[in-house]
């Protein structure tokens, strides 16, 4: 008989995302009156915008004749759209990138988790706590720690805690560590890092000769200005960053797939020998054997989203998001609970209200308000007592679950 991976056997508790699914479906199933509103999730809910639909219909267009068909295309991505990248997404900011330092992929999700291909088992890893659940539990799947102590951490795992008390942003850590997870702006808190921040830390990845990973998927939601959109932005970031983006939430392409990483050819890590070894090579390898690109309609869509007219509409969307986090931050701030996040990402972090556990007062919203909310506990022990509400919902369904909070939790 084949042995499995004992390593997923670590794993105590569900994925986070089936779990809430399972619960909301046995709500549902007792009770299929109820009108549920969902702020859980992070899945957007508004359409594809009119330009990238109609850079959609063309890709199909011409892969229904002969003449302009495309069968396989590069595992890396057509390089037209990593030239539409590093021109649209990064040269504003005045990075600069070539085209081969730009992997098309079908989302940040699968990069973050695929990442860990290229590094040895031995590295030293940091994450923050509270934490998008994909760094952790990847990390366990791929044997890098022992089993989770009585709080959830998993021996072998530095876990960086972020929480009121240090205003949500993680401490530089004392012992050295290899690999260095960073999301800015952050899931699920919705806090962002200054530029002083963010070259504290490449500052001591320089120092260790560590790798930050750099997840930058909320990009598009930066508001203040001065706060940085890209770990590039930082002198010397090049040599110790890779940064994961992805068109799921700054276009709504959840459902289509598609994002890049971005491995600069500066960046250099160590082989068992001692010797130097190119990254980008490295990364190129992997996704060349694991990976068979994205299709060719869904890039010719990504495209359009940096077009003129594409990114004031794709900008009118994430506006709209915003200001349902803004709805959901002000009216659950009036009716006396504590909120973080909404200003440059969509997600509101809030305290829970009598000092419930987390996975209680999911319960509690979803069997007394019919709302639906994401458990803070869920994305690591420090996120104990905090709940994540996600503004990707219809205006209506925002306002209404607002209403029904407050009546129930408002002073």
């Amino acid at each position: 008989m084949a042995r499995i991976n004992d390593n997923y056997l670590k794993l105590k508790a569900g994925y986070l995302f089936p779990e809430i699914s399972r619960r909301v479906g046995e709500f549902s199933r007792r009770n299929p009156e109820a009108k549920l509103i969902r702020l859980g999730i992070g899945d957007v809910t508004r359409p594809l915008v009119p330009a990238v639909v109609e850079a959609f219909h063309q890709g199909v267009e011409e892969m229904a004749r002969a003449e302009t068909f495309h069968g396989y295309g590069p595992e890396q991505g057509y390089p037209w759209l990593a030239e539409v990248i590093a021109e649209k997404a990064y040269r504003p900011l005045g990075v600069e990138l070539d085209i081969s330092e730009i992997f098309i992929s079908d989302g940040a999700k699968s990069d973050t988790a695929g990442i860990l291909d290229i590094f040895d088992q031995a590295n030293r890893v940091a994450i923050c706590d509270p934490v998008y659940p994909v760094y952790n539990d990847t990390n366990v799947m791929a044997g890098r720690t022992g089993e989770p102590d009585e709080n959830g951490h998993y021996q072998g795992l530095v876990y960086l805690p972020c929480t009121r008390e240090n205003d949500f942003t993680p401490a530089i850590p004392e012992e050295k560590v290899d690999l260095i997870y960073l999301c800015y702006p952050n899931n699920p808190t919705g806090a962002v890092a200054t530029k002083e921040q963010l070259a504290a830390w490449v500052d001591y990845a320089t120092k260790n000769r560590a790798v930050i990973l750099f997840d930058a998927a909320y990009e598009a939601f930066v508001t203040e200005p001065g706060i940085p959109r890209s770990i590039y932005e930082i002198e010397g970031a090049k040599k110790c960053a890779i940064e994961f983006r992805s068109f799921s939430k700054t276009a709504g392409f959840t459902g289509v797939r598609c994002g890049y990483t971005v491995v600069p050819k500066e960046l250099i890590g160590t082989a068992g020998d001692g010797s130097e070894v190119s990254l980008n090579q490295m990364w190129n390898r992997r996704q060349c054997t694991k990976f068979n690109g994205v299709s060719y309609p869904v890039q010719k869509a990504a495209a359009a989203v940096y077009s003129d007219e594409g990114w004031l509409q794709v900008m009118e969307v994430i506006k709209y998001y915003l200001d349902n986090a803004k709805i959901i931050r002000k009216g659950l701030s009036a009716a006396g609970i504590t909120c973080y996040g909404g200003t440059n990402a969509p997600y509101i972090w809030l305290l829970t209200p009598e000092g419930m556990k987390s996975w209680d007062f999911f319960d509690r919203l979803l069997a007394e308000c019919h709302v639906v909310g994401t458990p803070g506990s869920g994305f690591g022990p420090a996120g104990e007592g905090y709940f994540r509400l996600s503004a990707f919902g219809d205006r209506e369904n925002v306002e209404e679950a607002v209403d029904r909070i407050r009546s129930r939790w408002g002073n």
